[in-house]
């Protein structure tokens, strides 16, 4: 055998694995049986199966969301501020992955869309308890938000665990304090179930982080990866919102909201205010 001939058959298909009587194989590690079945739209119409699909991935990406911001709020409790950047990096990849979905859901028309939708009755993205866990991670609290999960303590209950403790924006100025700047005891020791509330003490001291960088680094890096998660989740709900309006306009959504009239008011929801106003005020 030459020594090309050996090459070619070393690249070859034939030298790939296919015996997986013994062990995992691709389909059994990822259960796509599993995935497939879950798989199940509930009429003919031949854009339920787009609209289940780009759900079914968001859900996907929103868990991985979850996870990787909790992951970073465990580090950041501890003080430290190098590996959350990270994982909040991939949070804002995942987020833009979650943004481009709406651009696909886009070639559904409103036709289209009337075709299945009474089908489903009053199933709603506002039920996603993926998407209340990410809104109260990043500090959006509303217990009202709760209601949607009364039946179903295994949603309900780590929903609301995660309202009363502090956000990733409560732990990065928890960061602040234990550096020497001035953070309010009644920033600090809030109710973290309520929405955060801006306070000029707090605007002060980003102001001295983004004045200083050489000596809080650490802290304007997690500052302007906060700014990121932020961006990104604006975007989000701008591409939710004129998705909605393109496809059913002004109808009332599934979930009993106004639809892209109660979307458009959640655009005025700004999660970490004092970074944004830092702007205007260097």
């Amino acid at each position: 055998m030459t020594e090309k001939t050996a090459m070619t058959d070393r690249n070859s298909a034939e030298q790939a694995y296919s015996d997986f009587t013994r062990s995992l194989s691709y389909g059994d590690y990822l259960h796509l049986n599993e995935l497939r079945a879950a798989h199940q739209p509930i009429t003919p119409a031949h854009d339920e199966h787009l609209f289940i699909a780009v759900h079914h991935v968001s859900e996907v990406w929103l868990g991985l969301i979850v996870r990787e911001t909790q992951a970073a709020m465990r580090l950041l409790e501890q003080g430290i501020t190098d590996a959350p950047l990270k994982m909040l990096t991939r949070v804002v990849r995942a987020q833009e992955q979650m943004t481009n979905a709406w651009e696909v859901l886009k070639t559904m028309t409103p036709s289209d869309y009337l075709e299945f939708r009474s089908a489903f009755g009053q199933a709603s993205g506002f039920q996603s308890q993926n998407y209340r866990m990410v809104e109260f991670l990043l500090g959006n609290r509303n217990p009202v938000m709760l209601r949607p999960h009364a039946h179903r303590p295994d949603l309900h209950d780590p929903l609301k665990a995660v309202m009363e403790a502090p956000s990733v924006y409560d732990l990065a100025l928890r960061l602040l304090a234990a550096r020497g700047l001035n953070i309010p005891d009644t920033v600090l020791n809030r109710d973290y179930a309520q929405k955060y509330e801006r306070d000029e003490a707090v605007v002060e001291a980003w102001l001295t982080v983004y004045r200083d960088t050489d000596t809080y680094w650490d802290l304007y890096e997690l500052a302007e990866k906060l700014m990121d998660v932020e961006d990104n989740f604006r975007r989000w709900r701008f591409n939710h919102m004129t998705t909605v309006e393109r496809t059913i306009g002004f109808k009332r959504g599934s979930g009993g909201t106004s639809g892209a009239g109660y979307l458009r008011q959640a655009l005025n929801i700004v999660l970490f205010p004092e970074l944004w106003e830092v702007r205007t005020r260097l």
